[in-house]
């Protein structure tokens, strides 16, 4: 076999079983003084309809296997499976860890509000395979306002894939929050980022952080790092075992079963750093940078990493001892005028 016949083979092998691993990416730059609809109200529609997909699945599945019988009830790791399932709407929670799928689904749900900017009209238009393979093979993903806020869709992925992967760490492999920040980062300089696109989103790393919280927040077992005492307090999980009164009373015993407890808002968790023209991307290499730079100046002159200097302030103060982990040095360093 030929030396390009190889290529090819590896080319198309590697399309197949990474597809999913690869990150998208999105131009933050040229759509910048597009008005666009708020998309927080139907993302929250979606998702909250989607958690409570996962819980009345959850308790089905209870009823399925007779726990009442055995007086089991609540299963946790049965709960956060099925969660993942319907978040993901995936038949598996291990294949609904894709993050990217996700990402093609709001694609479609959001297309209305959203912004559609293809490979060749945007800013990474002269990022080559070499330099960037997954870039030139997945399209870009679309950019959303959420509160104001210039947003891809792909952190979208990041926020409930990755999350729930940093949440995994923390939660059943003995990880601190430290630890899966570092991995992540570690992630965002590989699979995610350097590796296949030549682009690290720190971003991505902050829907990442906030994904955490998500899932840490379905039952709460552990205070929010970002909260302070008194608002941790009176912080409340979206998720609760509670009795049911009807069952009880029919199965002469206590049922319970879970419920919704706090509905899901998506503006608990984003702010202006998940908005790549505030907390810059950086590159693998300067000849990337370069050529990225190069279009940004021809779409806007003016443009500069942070657009919009006080997110980057708020942020600091949000993230407070993880900033260091989430925010662009660029970010890390602006101050008060």
């Amino acid at each position: 076999m030929s030396t390009r016949k190889i290529f090819i083979v590896f080319i198309l092998i590697s399309i197949f079983v990474f597809q999913d691993s690869f990150a998208a990416e999105i131009d933050s730059v040229t759509p910048r003084k597009l008005k666009l609809d708020n998309s927080l109200t139907i993302i929250n529609k979606i998702f909250n309809q989607r958690i409570q997909e996962g819980i009345q699945k959850t308790n089905a599945k209870q009823d399925d296997i007779e726990d009442i019988e055995k007086d089991e009830f609540c299963d946790e790791e049965v709960l956060y499976t099925e969660l993942r399932k319907a978040i993901f709407q995936s038949f598996t929670a291990s294949w609904g860890l894709k993050g990217y799928e996700l990402d093609k689904q709001l694609r479609s749900l959001l297309a209305r509000q959203s912004y559609s900017l293809s490979l060749n009209d945007s800013i990474y238009r002269d990022i080559n395979y070499l330099e960037g393979f997954s870039l030139n093979i997945k399209e870009l993903s679309d950019v959303v306002n959420i509160n104001g806020h210039l947003i891809g869709l792909d952190k979208m992925g990041h926020f409930f894939a990755e999350g729930w992967q940093y949440f995994e760490l923390t939660h059943y492999e003995e990880h601190n929050l430290d630890q899966a920040l570092e991995w992540g980062k570690e992630q965002e300089a590989g699979k995610f980022g350097y590796t296949t696109t030549g682009i690290f989103s720190f971003s991505d790393l902050v829907a990442n952080f906030n994904g955490w919280r998500f899932w840490n927040k379905v039952l709460l077992k552990e205070n929010d790092p970002l909260k302070g005492a008194i608002a941790n307090f009176f912080n409340r999980p979206y998720i609760t075992c509670e009795i049911q009164i009807i069952a009880s009373i029919k199965n002469k015993k206590i049922v319970k079963a879970w419920e919704y407890n706090t509905r899901f808002d998506l503006s608990d968790y984003v702010d202006g750093a998940w908005d790549e023209g505030n907390n810059c991307n950086s590159y693998e290499d300067p000849a990337i940078e370069e050529k990225v730079t190069l279009r940004i100046n021809n779409v806007n002159s003016d443009f500069t990493c942070p657009f919009i200097a006080e997110y980057c302030l708020a942020s600091q103060e949000k993230y407070g001892y993880y900033a260091k982990h989430v925010l662009h040095p660029y970010c890390l360093i602006v101050t008060k005028e």
